[in-house]
């Protein structure tokens, strides 16, 4: 994969970044991190000014910007919300992000917004609701965004697509690329029964352009074990072995570490972004050389 200049400038091969959090303005500011990249939540940003803006226009001087929607619906049958996508699109003209992405799921019926990222059958018809969205979303912004793969707790019955089939069909109607986050894929197959190991050998390469890493945890529900994306914690180790092998295979990829709860210093969210680097620069090292910072 060939990383823009302003990537390529920063002297690394293995592009990692962490979610920008207020907590690090200030020790982002003062002690500029050795980061390729920093990743918001586009939702965070959408009043038109005030100190969250300040922060980041200063920020976005020095590192390229990831721009991440979590609102944006993309399954409702409804369509898009003007008002949202004109305030998305808004900011992406501001700020130019190197990177643009949304969630497969959906969170408004008319004026009813709900604050989780909802699951949505997979079949031909839900694929043609998402892709109407994605082609709408991708019209106004003026450019291609990635798209996240879910993480699962229950099945529809109206599901007749592997997850994995639903995300390839979709880019190749709309030209999307794929928001591949591995710890979903862990979290999905654990709770689901299939193997998330099989589901990273048939994501296609040439799709990835943005690969999550997060934290999970685990609880007991009515004797059943369920693992819940809560972004709270260190990624696990085998999140971190499926991670290794699925760059080992389509090779280094813009890596996020993301932790949005129980927010840690901004040195753990570093040692985190450390060790993917390292797990690309293993994958290069054998054919080209080393990553540089």
């Amino acid at each position: 994969m060939t990383f823009p200049a302003h990537i390529a400038a920063k002297g690394s091969k293995c592009p990692v970044g962490v979610g920008l959090k207020t907590q690090h303005y200030d020790d982002v500011l003062s002690s500029k991190p050795a980061l390729a990249f920093f990743e918001v939540h586009a939702e965070n940003y959408m009043m038109p000014g005030g100190a969250h803006h300040r922060y980041l226009e200063a920020i976005s001087d020095t590192y390229p910007l990831s721009l991440h929607g979590v609102g944006m619906s993309l399954g409702s049958a409804e369509g898009l919300d003007k008002a949202h996508l004109r305030q998305f699109k808004a900011l992406v003209e501001r700020y130019r992000p190197w990177l643009v992405s949304e969630h497969l799921a959906w969170s408004r019926m008319g004026d009813t917004y709900l604050n989780d990222l909802l699951p949505l059958p997979l079949n031909p018809q839900s694929l043609e609701v998402v892709r109407d969205n994605v082609n709408a979303m991708q019209d106004a912004v003026g450019r291609r965004i990635l798209v996240e793969n879910p993480s699962s707790y229950l099945a529809f019955t109206g599901s007749d697509m592997p997850e994995i089939e639903f995300l390839v069909e979709l880019a190749g109607s709309t030209g999307c690329g794929l928001l591949l986050d591995v710890n979903n894929v862990y979290v999905s197959g654990q709770n689901m029964g299939w193997d998330a190991a099989a589901y990273l050998k048939n994501v296609p390469a040439a799709l990835v352009g943005e690969i999550h890493l997060a934290g999970h945890v685990t609880k007991e529900v009515d004797g059943q074990t369920i693992r819940i994306d809560d972004h709270g914690s260190k990624v696990s180790e085998d999140v971190w072995e499926l991670y290794e092998s699925v760059v080992g295979r389509i090779g280094p990829r813009p890596t996020l570490i993301e932790w949005d709860s129980d927010i840690p210093p901004l040195d753990v969210l570093l040692n985190e972004a450390g060790r993917a680097r390292e797990v690309m620069n293993g994958v290069l090292a054998q054919a080209e050389g080393a990553c540089r910072d």
